[in-house]
């Protein structure tokens, strides 16, 4: 601008004769040959941001482990906890058996044994007719939601009406799958040096079979027989599981912001998806351990009456090492039930229940370690962030 040439060399109104010294660096260090006091860098406050905010690199990392151990917990509830329902069912059938495996503890020396015996595949038997069944189970569910107006999902908005449609579902869906599910069961609890191996298509010609005999054919019960009480469990372990699963999540949200309220402030993923990802894992697994242990004894009963008559031999698991068949006359569910508490006991509705201990200790154990592994993962191969050098206050105005 006009007229302000030479300004810098001007202090109050009158010519400098000797410069600022020390200048260049922006500020000046003497003046008339005097030093000059510079004031402290004032640093930059952001006061109204919560200190533990995590950057965008993190609710990515998140995100990206929910998803890790989503992957990893349907893989171990569809095949690596599988020799745990094996043994665990096959202690349920045994009306004979003396040792009640209640606890984890004894069932090792059992498993060493078949596998020393039969080998580590008879703990994996049945698997294939397991997945087909849960297919199965499914692509009915679908089909079925696709040609009536029954939703195959509900929510808590959902209206009195949806959730008698969805129940309605379910019961279709348990009744169509039952003789299928009768085959399957026989598959995973035989023995498999006393029997054929069956192929991977066996389940849904057994499960026909089945179906077909109307009549009663020694003591094997008949399917129509079988269907009211195993749809009963069905649904009833099905609703259980969803009050679980609906009151656990509540609870870990709440809990989620009492946390982040004692700490003064929110964090922005207190509701992201990550978050909301792994607390819902977390109530799946509650609500599947909740309901699978309220319902054993029923479990017990309803295997009992699917077996009867099948002349299924067994693996004997008081010793590990001989097979022992199944010989029961129960007439009905409640006969079973009463019968089973008059000749075993109570714990005898229990029978196996360590194997579920193991099931469900496995499935905690490859979850967090699954969580921990991919963590440690992303946070090695993650950018460091780069530092930034904040430049002075009287810089920056």
């Amino acid at each position: 601008m006009a007229g302000l040439e030479g300004y810098e060399r001007v202090y109050r109104g009158r010519q400098l004769d000797v410069p600022w010294e020390g200048a260049n660096d922006g500020l000046p260090t003497k003046y008339h040959g005097r030093e000059v006091i510079r004031p402290l860098d004032i640093p930059i406050m952001h006061p109204l941001v919560s200190q533990d905010t995590p950057p965008a690199d993190d609710i990515a990392v998140k995100k990206y482990v929910g998803l890790g151990c989503g992957l990893a917990s349907l893989i171990t509830e569809n095949l690596l906890i599988h020799p745990f329902i094996v043994l665990r069912r096959q202690c349920q059938v045994n009306p004979s058996s003396v040792k009640y495996h209640l606890v984890p503890i004894t069932l090792i020396p059992v498993m060493v044994r078949l596998h020393q015996t039969q080998g580590l595949n008879t703990l994996w038997k049945g698997i294939g007719s397991v997945l087909l069944i849960r297919g199965m189970s499914l692509a009915i569910e679908d089909l079925v939601s696709k040609i009536t107006p029954w939703p195959k999902e509900i929510t808590c908005n959902s209206s009195l009406k949806a959730f008698g449609q969805h129940i309605l579902l379910k019961c279709v869906s348990i009744g169509l799958v039952t003789p299928f599910y009768s085959a399957s069961l026989v598959e995973t609890v035989q023995s498999e040096i006393a029997s054929e191996r069956p192929g991977i298509l066996d389940v849904f010609r057994d499960g026909a079979i089945r179906l077909l005999e109307v009549g009663t054919k020694g003591r094997l019960i008949p399917i129509y027989a079988l269907i009211p009480p195993t749809i009963a469990y069905g649904v009833v372990k099905y609703l259980f599981a969803l009050i679980v699963r609906g009151v656990s999540s509540r609870m870990m949200h709440l809990r989620r912001r009492h946390i982040q309220e004692s700490k003064g402030a929110y964090s922005r993923d207190i509701l992201s998806d990550s978050v909301v990802q792994d607390i819902e894992l977390q109530s799946i697994l509650v609500s599947m351990c909740a309901a699978d242990v309220v319902f054993y004894p029923l479990e017990t009963v309803i295997h009992r009456l699917h077996l009867q008559g099948t002349r299924t031999i067994i693996d004997n698991l008081d010793t590990g090492r001989s097979v022992t068949p199944l010989l029961t006359g129960y007439s009905g569910a409640i006969d079973c039930y009463r019968t089973i508490i008059a000749t075993e006991g109570t714990l005898g509705l229990y029978k196996g229940f360590g194997a579920l201990v193991l099931q469900f200790t496995v499935h905690f154990m490859v979850l967090r370690a699954t969580k921990w592994i991919l963590t440690e993962l992303t946070t090695i191969l993650r950018p460091k962030p780069v530092q930034k050098v904040h430049q002075s206050y009287y810089n920056e105005i």
